[in-house]
């Protein structure tokens, strides 16, 4: 049997693609559910590793290549300590009814966050990960393809608890679609214990706006089906398709993302209001969120006025339609001053 870490190897080439061992991807977090963004942070950890996760080496990455990655925030060392020990405290469980073993255990045994560099701007992060981690990942030979900037993209946790579990699924030949009880559900979702109780609030809240969110931007299309027992819904059949024509969705990953839930919902203005045509940014909240997302922190008055030059040389015009995606992109060029 082909190992997952030979794949991942195989696949170093692309860095669109993470491969995870499916006992990661199916895994159920009993203590500590991750945040959206640890989740994030684990996944590029795994990216970073490919083939060698399942060594018992240092890993490494620079905080200036964890800010060229969009979709993750642009991290300090103020930003990365606390995430990484939301990841330590993690704990997870895989039942291999195969084996007929319960595995529990972590993700992370250490991890340093080096800002020895931090008069030129720059961090190293490096880590270890888990014995359980490692065993895992070298006894894997199922794995998921992840799509790394649908992961990157997705804000709720919900979503890439769902998104992950889901790509672990695909490669099983004739199976689109997966019955879960509504505990399994809420372990899945990593929903905390307590919370979202009633499967309407379940639903509403975490259910049906990570079935929206991946919908909107990853390659597959899901639905869920409730199952009723009597008057309750005692099971819920979700289904999956890979679609025919992935194109929306990469054009939306390709915009900022101000907006995108309104796009979603369908609530979004058809007409999108050009970039002003002189003065400053000072006061529409609109440019300024796409600045800041872009990591810019220059003058909004003389970034506006760059802009406008660069799009007269460009021969763009303010009112374009891809007018949003051109000050994003000049903004990140531009980054800190």
């Amino acid at each position: 049997m082909t190992k997952t870490t030979k794949v991942a190897s195989d696949r170093a080439y692309d860095d669109t693609k993470t491969v995870l061992p499916a006992e990661f991807a199916r895994g159920v977090y009993i203590q500590h559910a991750p945040s959206a963004q640890a989740l994030k942070l684990m996944h590029l950890m795994i990216a970073v590793a490919g083939g060698r996760m399942a060594e018992d080496v240092m890993h490494e990455i620079k905080g200036s290549d964890i800010r060229q990655i969009k979709g993750i925030r642009k991290h300090s060392k103020e930003s990365l300590v606390p995430l990484f020990a939301e990841i330590r405290a993690v704990t997870v469980i895989y039942d291999d009814t195969l084996t007929k073993q319960v595995t529990i255990g972590g993700f992370l045994d250490t991890a340093k966050v080096d800002y020895r560099y931090d008069d030129h701007g720059e961090i190293k992060v490096r880590w270890w990960f888990s014995r359980s981690f490692r065993d895992t990942a070298a006894d894997s030979t199922h794995w998921a393809i992840m799509d790394r900037q649908t992961v990157f993209a997705l804000r709720s946790k919900y979503a890439i608890q769902l998104f992950q579990h889901i790509a672990s699924r695909t490669g099983q030949q004739f199976k689109n679609s997966e019955r879960f009880s509504v505990h399994s559900l809420r372990a899945i979702l990593a929903v905390p214990e307590g919370k979202l109780m009633r499967f309407a609030d379940l639903n509403r809240r975490a259910l049906a706006p990570a079935i929206d969110e991946i919908n909107q931007l990853s390659r597959f299309t899901l639905s869920v089906r409730p199952i009723m027992d009597g008057r309750y819904i005692d099971e819920v059949e979700v289904s999956w398709e890979e679609k025919a024509d992935a194109t929306p969705a990469k054009r939306e990953l390709d915009r900022p993302k101000a907006g995108r839930k309104a796009r979603r919902d369908g609530s979004a203005e058809t007409v999108t209001a050009g970039f002003p045509a002189s003065g400053s940014i000072e006061f529409d909240e609109r440019w300024k969120a796409l600045k800041r997302a872009a990591g810019c922190n220059m003058d909004n008055a003389m970034i506006a006025e760059k802009f406008r030059a660069w799009c007269a040389g460009k021969g763009l015009a303010l009112d374009a339609q891809n007018i949003e995606q051109a000050f994003s992109s000049f903004c990140a060029k531009v980054g800190r001053v």
